[in-house]
């Protein structure tokens, strides 16, 4: 860098080693996975129903007759494998992770998938976990996947980060609640996928309302919508707007959210998939120092390839051995 640096590239002609181009460091998956569509369902803030709207989106993809998965990235709070039903444990050989497979067909992976006991809580620092998420891309057999949605975590922080810099994202769905406090947060989402160079695809907005089962009428239970206000402000072409529905709940609480008969993001998921088709694939770029800092997480941490190699491995205290029964939760 020049003594005189300006910081302004645009104005300056040394050929300062900040001037080079930023970067790719995608994560190649699995030598025998197939995935031609990548989608992350995002939120600025936990609660607002992001695992429900990717368990939505993924069974309307399914019934539509498209081969579809789920990456359960939410490693601290999984719930996707529960509300599809499924609860055996992934398995593996010397070639990789094999996802588990819902009733209807959906390929799942999930941390809930790895444990001896589904509550079980993972008590992991940010490294660990995100480690952990990568080796779900990269390790998982992901067989002839039409679209992928990956349900993440709330927030703009490691997990998310990580993400986006190391998976080949199509684009991102949006989900949020009709209030002023979370239309700010998830601003903050939005921003984030725009500095990684993410479409936005379309935005969700859960809990809307409340159909009166008397008269019909829709009641605004937790004030009026904001997300068409929000999908102008930032330009997102596709909006939804999902009720409360008592049996949605239902659905996901005895795993049969793939049975729901009104599917609220049929139609969403249809405008998703025009969408996709307009879009360039997102090609996310980094900095040198971006790259050093998730290698130094994420590179040597073998979390989860352990469960298929015959062997006792140790990483930060985690032990595993020949299957995923013989799995034990770390202490950090």
């Amino acid at each position: 860098m020049s003594e005189n640096c300006t910081h302004d590239c645009s104005s300056c002609g040394e050929n300062c080693p900040s001037r080079q181009q930023p970067q790719s460091f995608l994560e190649k998956t699995n030598d025998l996975s197939h995935v031609k569509k990548v989608i992350g369902v995002v939120s600025g803030k936990g609660g607002v129903g992001k695992s429900m709207t990717c368990a939505l989106l993924a069974a309307a993809s399914q019934n539509k007759g498209n081969v579809t998965a789920v990456m359960d990235a939410d490693i601290t709070g999984p719930s996707i494998p529960k509300m599809f039903g499924v609860h055996e444990r992934a398995r593996g050989d010397e070639f990789g992770i094999y996802p588990c497979v819902s009733k209807e067909g959906v390929q799942l992976m999930s941390m809930n998938l790895l444990l001896e006991n589904e509550d079980d809580p993972v008590v992991w620092r940010g490294a660990l976990i995100s480690g952990t998420v990568l080796q779900f891309w990269t390790d998982v057999i992901w067989q002839g996947v039409d679209y992928m949605f990956v349900d993440m975590p709330p927030g703009t922080g490691d997990v998310p980060l990580t993400l986006f810099q190391s998976i080949p994202l199509d684009g991102i769905i949006v989900v949020t609640t009709p209030q002023d406090l979370v239309g700010m947060i998830v601003s903050k989402a939005i921003n984030m996928a725009q500095m990684m160079n993410v479409p936005i695809l379309g935005i969700v907005e859960n809990m809307s309302y409340l159909t009166c089962p008397d008269c019909g009428r829709k009641i605004s239970v937790f004030g009026e919508s904001v997300v068409d206000s929000i999908a102008l402000e930032h330009n997102i072409p596709a909006v939804a707007k999902v009720p409360i529905d008592r049996n949605l709940t239902l659905a996901a609480d005895s795993g049969k959210i793939e049975e729901v008969e009104n599917n609220y993001l049929s139609d969403f998921f249809d405008k998703i998939v025009a969408e996709l088709k307009d879009k360039p694939l997102a090609t996310a770029h980094n900095t040198k120092k971006d790259k050093e800092f998730l290698q130094m997480f994420c590179g040597g941490l073998k979390i989860v390839a352990a469960i298929y190699i015959g062997c006792k491995f140790n990483v930060k205290k985690a032990s595993y051995s020949q299957s995923a029964v013989d799995f034990q939760m770390p202490q950090c």
